[in-house]
């Protein structure tokens, strides 16, 4: 990595020019870097806005799953049948699934390899479990931190071998070349740790590569699993010209919020008791009771919802498991309560001679509770005889399921869709390769734990297409200057009319809660069509009038304010996608209902859900962002099928010999 000065206008600043910048300190972003270096890639450099601030680092659930093909048990496998089911969740390329389901044992061998403690048997099996849309247990873990371990094993590698680590800078731009056939030649970072003027406080990175490993869009939901800390850059690559896909995907279930955790799996499982407040946290009252039509109906759902974790229109009418999320929106948005679980006692419909009554529950939950041996007790003591460690992480964080109450509501978890990407991650802008959970490679529904295998996957192909194709010095500054000074200068200017217009009061913060509040309203798992246009109409004019309307109190905020005008881009691009979705004749699907018409009253929203009928499960919808105009255009493509391929063992070891597969 070299560093220079160039001059840009009247500022002076400082370029770096290296092969690679790998964006993102995740385990996409970490597995990419990792990956580059052994295949002989070293003038590289990771940047990152902050080491530990990324959703890998700080998620997980209460056994966090990774799945990949099947390595233990008597089921047969192979990479074609795991890319079928990948496929089954619809609107999902089948080279990329196939691709997915190839390459997944590779990064598992790997993460075992550096440390990560999948568990096996004695003989050396990787036994897996059935996770949501998964026919073959294929998957597996290493308890509720497994992506924690993942980045941990895997900065330990990339440590060892001195890859450089640039932390503290956001990126806030991404430089291309090309009109029809753009091409990615550098970045423009902030130095959220340096003082003084812009010349000071951006960094240019002039590359011939970037891995983009930024996560999912985090920052523009108001009710959220996602760390606090993560926020996703899309907006940049939106506007640099990258191609959005599959962005209406997103998966949504209930979560802790003063916490940020999914609530899956055991922490349902345990059947803990539902209950609603009023803002005080007075008035208590077990709100589901009145929805269902019997105890055994009420708790088998609650109990559902531990391997139905996330929302499903599929599963709301016949008082099934999504119908608790349904109620549990109704009484935050619609009622204007807070909602809790309850560990410490039975939920009261459950009751005979005050104990839980279990011959009240239907023989899924029954059998699976019998062999879990926890037939006894109250919720919280069931858990930590199923799952310790649980309760454990709870405690960690200052909350004790013992005695507290878990306030909770219906969160975004992760996008399924993103950013374009090929089979080897590069976008429709060359030399730009969007990895991990920011590229928009899934489909509808995805198996539990496939987001973490991709950001093995995904970083792993970018990666060697990059040592085999790409692997060539950057353009001279004085080129990428040509090139990209236009760029550069719009970048420049937005930051110093930011930093030139400060005043007393900030309202940066405010500005991030109104997208927010929009987003979970208008583009979470309950959408309809009128309500989407009212929040493009406002997000249009926020975006037009962004550096007139934003007003920082000191320079410290200057990141804040461009991050606010990244999430409003994504948000528009992500609202503007769904609508035409909407206005094109899809219906509720995945983990989102399309409603009618909006309507305060539950039964209504049942009524009023506007069914899928399977319109564009063969179809992969792509978006793209005028940066001059803040329009977006939306168009469908058909999914392209599993490829035929050669397996004929003389054929592909002469193509891979003359590197005929990088074609």
């Amino acid at each position: 990595m070299k560093t220079d000065s160039v001059i840009v206008g009247p500022n002076v600043f400082k370029v770096r020019q290296l092969n690679t910048v790998i964006v993102g300190s995740g385990a996409a972003g970490l597995n990419a870097a990792d990956c580059l270096f052994n295949k002989g890639v070293t003038d590289i450099a990771l940047v990152t806005e902050g080491m530990n601030m990324g959703t890998s680092r700080n998620t997980g659930s209460d056994k966090q799953t990774y799945y990949k093909l099947s390595t233990g048990g008597d089921v047969p496998d192979s990479p074609l049948e795991m890319a079928k089911d990948l496929m089954d969740g619809g609107s999902m390329h089948g080279d990329i699934a196939l691709t997915e389901a190839a390459s997944s044992f590779r990064g598992f061998a790997k993460l075992i390899d550096l440390g990560v403690p999948f568990s096996h048997n004695e003989f050396g099996e990787y036994v897996g479990y059935k996770t949501d849309h998964d026919p073959k247990a294929r998957a597996i873990s290493a308890g509720p931190l497994t992506s924690k371990y993942m980045t941990e094993a895997l900065e330990r590698s990339v440590r060892s071998k001195n890859i450089p680590i640039l932390d503290g800078i956001l990126i806030i731009g991404i430089i291309t070349k090309g009109e029809q056939e753009k091409e990615c030649i550098g970045l423009v970072g902030l130095d959220q740790k340096a003082t003084g003027g812009i010349s000071d406080r951006l960094v240019l990175f002039n590359c011939t590569n970037v891995i983009f490993a930024t996560g999912g869009p985090a920052g523009m939901y108001k009710d959220s699993v996602y760390p606090k800390s993560q926020t996703g850059s899309n907006g940049i690559a939106f506007e640099a010209g990258v191609k959005g896909m599959n962005v209406i995907e997103s998966q949504y279930g209930i979560a802790s919020i003063k916490f940020r955790w999914n609530l899956s799996g055991s922490y349902q499982q345990v059947i803990p008791r539902y209950i609603s407040t009023d803002q005080n946290g007075n008035n208590p009252e077990e709100f589901l009771t009145p929805y269902f039509d019997s105890p055994g109906a009420l708790l088998t759902a609650v109990f559902l919802k531990g391997y139905q974790w996330p929302f499903d229109p599929r599963k709301i009418k016949g008082q099934q498991s999504s119908f608790v999320d349904l109620l549990v929106y109704n009484e935050i948005y619609n009622k204007g309560r807070r909602v809790f679980l309850d560990y410490t006692k039975n939920p009261a419909c459950s009751l005979k001679d005050e104990t839980f009554d279990f011959s009240l529950l239907r023989e899924e939950a029954y059998t699976y509770m019998e062999n879990c041996r926890i037939l006894f007790g109250i919720p919280v003591e069931r858990l930590i005889k199923m799952n310790k460690p649980a309760y454990e992480l709870y405690l960690h964080h200052g909350i004790d399921l013992k005695k507290d109450l878990l306030e909770i509501s219906v969160c975004a978890q992760h996008n399924n869709g993103g950013l374009f990407a090929n089979n080897r991650w590069e976008s429709n802008v060359k030399h730009f390769f969007p990895v991990g959970e920011c590229a928009g490679t899934f489909g509808i529904y995805r198996p539990g734990g496939s987001a973490l295998n991709n950001t093995q996957v995904s970083s792993m192909r970018a990666a060697e297409y990059i040592a085999v194709k790409y692997n060539q010095e950057p353009l001279e500054n004085h080129r990428f200057l040509d090139l990209g000074g236009k760029q550069i200068r719009r970048i420049v200017r937005t930051a110093g009319s930011l930093l030139s217009s400060k005043t007393d009061v900030s309202n940066v913060a405010e500005e991030k809660e109104l997208v927010r509040r929009i987003m979970s309203k208008t583009g979470g798992h309950i959408r309809n069509a009128g309500e989407i246009e009212e929040g493009l109409r406002w997000l249009k004019d926020r975006i037009l009038r962004f550096a007139e309307i934003t007003r920082i109190k000191d320079s410290t905020e200057l990141g804040a304010a461009l991050r606010n005008k990244d999430i409003m881009v994504t948000a528009y691009v992500y609202l503007s996608a769904i609508l035409n979705y909407i206005r094109s004749g899809g219906g509720s699907r995945g983990s989102y209902l399309v409603l009618n018409e909006f309507s305060d009253d539950v039964n209504a929203v049942i009524e009023n859900m506007k069914p899928d009928q399977g319109l564009f499960k063969d179809q992969v919808q792509c978006v793209s962002y005028d940066v001059t105009k803040s329009d977006c255009d939306v168009s469908y493509e058909k999914v392209r099928p599993v490829p035929d391929r050669d397996t004929w063992f003389e054929s592909v070891w002469n193509k891979y010999m003359n590197k005929q597969i990088y074609e």
